[in-house]
Order: structure tokens, then C-alpha cells, then sequence
């Protein structure tokens, strides 16, 4: 028998990661989508009626 040990798993860490890019993402998509609401608010506050565009 031998006394080598085994290198750790970097399992954990790549699972870590990718949870930390999916809540990223998320919070870039959130961000974006409520600045998009917040323009939208903007516009219908000041009293126009053609706020929501589609392009």
C-alpha cells in the first residue's frame, strides 16, 4: 500500500461556480428588466400614451 493521497475534487468548486454564473445572469436579466419597466413608469408618468414600443 501506498501513503500518496488523493488530490482534492474540484466538483464542489466547479459546482460553486457555476451557481455564482446562473445568479449572476440572473441579476444582469433582472436588472435589465427593470430598467425597461422603470422607462416604461417614466414615460407613462409624464402623460404620453405610446410608451411600450416593440422593437
Amino acid at each position: 500500500m501506498s501513503d500518496e493521497e488523493e488530490p482534492p475534487s474540484r466538483r464542489g468548486a466547479l459546482i460553486a461556480m457555476l451557481v455564482i454564473l446562473v445568479i449572476i445572469a440572473c441579476g444582469l436579466w433582472l436588472s435589465g428588466m427593470l430598467g425597461s419597466v422603470s422607462r416604461i413608469q417614466d414615460c407613462v408618468m409624464s402623460g404620453r400614451t405610446n410608451c411600450v414600443s416593440f422593437h
